[in-house]
């Protein structure tokens, strides 16, 4: 009759104790990242006590906490007092480490200490991904995650949220003085002494939340970007699509190739929105993969008309679907986009067929733009659906090829 599988008895004894070697296996992942880290000049890399200090007590080397480190970041463990456990209890990280186990403090601070080493060390590994042929860099995409920090919403402030907060305070001292018109005119005795003292401590608490927010109101000023975080400085609060949902926080870029998937730049930046990094992270990944040439990809998030020609001037071909601000073609109302453009004849055609001719060229927020229309819109049967004006005018920057190139590859 069949039974069940056993395992070994915990009593059991071995004549010869098995080696730490044999549990992994001779492709294991860990095995690369011995071998990476072994063959870098940490020295070079920049990270700190690389070298033994001739006095005092020995310190672990920084070869086995990046070791350590790494190990965290592909199998999903950032946190210091986790990577400690692991090194105590995981067969793949005691053989990393030869079985040191160092404690979470240790691991928290050689990540503080050696922040620009390690991304020395990301970009080592992208060049060596980039020798050996696995990351050719053809086609890159960007994208960005936003991060939440420490920093409540409440903490963070700009022009509007004072102005908001402060109209809600004020008319919280309306009706506080009103309050207690009404309690002298109907209140008396010791019920009208107790709440007389309840309103005045409350209005003296507004007072002095009013006076904070002129005062933060006057420290905005001075910042350069129109906010401040009192908890942490550098978060700044982030554009998201769900309404209200909005955080304070920061905007991580990652570069990945399309093919492999490697992330091969990355950055951490406080800006809330990802529409002018389109040229800064694709030049990073240029210039990691070491290519003439590259083809980025990217969501309408970072959709900027000078994005894309800056991207075509360092030899880069974005292609970023056009966001679409416009609420005229749910209306039933014509778009740019129904405007056809003649390239020969420098014209656009209408829907209704007609032609658009140039008349005019000028600056609009430092850009030329070209400026078509017709006359024949007054007796056109679609002139409801098209403008309230007199004529349908359409516009054209100089660069718009560009544009529309990119919006046709998507």
């Amino acid at each position: 009759m069949a039974g069940f599988i056993e395992g070994v008895s915990r009593d059991q004894t071995t004549l010869f104790p098995e080696r730490l070697d044999d549990w992994i296996g001779e492709d294991h992942l860990v095995r690369v990242v011995d071998l990476f880290v072994d063959q870098l000049d940490l020295g070079a890399l920049g990270f700190d006590r690389h070298a033994a200090a001739r006095t005092g007590r020995p310190g672990y080397h920084p070869a086995v906490l990046l070791k350590l480190f790494i190990y965290g970041y592909l199998n999903r463990i950032p946190s210091s007092r986790r990577l400690e456990c692991e090194a105590g209890r995981n067969v793949e990280v005691m053989w990393l480490t030869g079985r040191l186990v160092p404690d979470h403090k240790t691991i928290a601070e050689f990540r503080r200490q050696n922040g620009p080493a390690i991304r020395k060390t990301c970009a080592k590994f992208v060049e060596l991904c980039r020798r050996i042929g696995v990351l050719k860099g053809e086609v890159v995409a960007v994208d960005g995650s936003k991060l939440k920090a420490v920093n409540n919403r409440d903490r963070n402030f700009t022009k509007g949220k004072i102005a908001s907060r402060l109209a809600h305070l004020e008319a919280e001292v309306g009706r506080y003085i009103e309050e207690a018109d009404r309690i002298d005119r109907q209140e008396t005795g010791a019920a009208r002494a107790e709440r007389v003292a309840h309103l005045t401590c409350r209005y003296r608490r507004i007072r002095q939340e009013i006076e904070r927010l002129l005062a933060i109101d006057e420290t905005l000023a001075d910042a350069p970007d129109g906010q401040i975080s009192l908890t942490d400085p550098d978060a700044r609060a982030m554009a998201t699509r769900a309404q209200h949902s909005g955080h304070v926080g920061y905007n991580v870029q990652s570069v990945v190739d399309a093919e492999t998937h490697l992330i091969v730049a990355h950055e951490v930046t406080n800006q809330g929105h990802d529409r002018d990094l389109l040229t800064k992270m694709a030049i990073q990944a240029k210039v990691a993969l070491q290519r003439d040439d590259m083809q980025i990809l990217a969501d309408k998030g970072y959709f900027s008309a000078l994005e894309i020609l800056a991207c075509h001037k360092a030899g880069i071909t974005a292609t970023v679907p056009r966001s679409d601000t416009s609420g005229a073609r749910s209306k039933g109302h014509f778009v740019k986009a129904d405007f056809a453009y003649d390239h020969d004849a420098d014209v656009y055609r209408c829907p209704a067929g007609q032609a658009l001719t140039h008349r005019t060229t000028t600056e609009q927020q430092g850009l030329q733009m070209r400026r078509y229309w017709t006359n024949a819109c007054k007796a056109c049967a679609l002139k409801s659906r098209c403008t309230t004006g007199h004529e349908r005018r359409v516009s054209r920057w100089e660069h718009e090829h560009l544009v529309e190139a990119s919006n046709a590859r998507r």
